[in-house]
């Protein structure tokens, strides 16, 4: 019912920068937070960072922590990811998502997912 639609990825060296970003549109869906994820060749996908929708707290793994920036622009239906000192293991196809139900510990469900913007970091 929802559409994401992410962008602003591509190739780019070690040590520069790229910003995401993923634009919703459609019908609307109940939004607790938007969420980045990535998933790179032969590894699962995995969680990067996620920003609640009202209150606008922040989240990062671990590996993208001080290198990662999420943000969001309600007005636009929109959430971006500044990506600095990029390294290689960043390589990744990068997944926006909608988490739909909240749960304890964040969220328990994220439905809705982009079809994915290829970020590629060279050496």
């Amino acid at each position: 019912q929802v559409q994401l639609v992410e962008s602003g990825g591509g190739l780019v060296q070690a040590g520069g920068s790229l910003r995401l970003s993923c634009a919703a549109s459609g019908r609307t869906v109940r939004t607790y937070a938007r969420g980045w994820f990535r998933q790179a060749p032969g590894k699962e996908r995995e969680f990067v960072s996620t920003i609640t929708w009202s209150g606008g707290s922040t989240y990062y793994a671990d590996s993208v922590k001080g290198r990662f920036t999420i943000s969001r622009d309600n007005a636009k239906n929109s959430v971006y990811l500044q990506m600095n000192s990029l390294v290689p293991e960043d390589t990744a196809v990068y997944y926006c998502a909608v988490c739909t139900l909240a749960g304890a510990l964040g969220c328990s469900h994220y439905g809705a997912w982009g079809q994915g913007t290829q970020v590629t970091v060279s050496s």
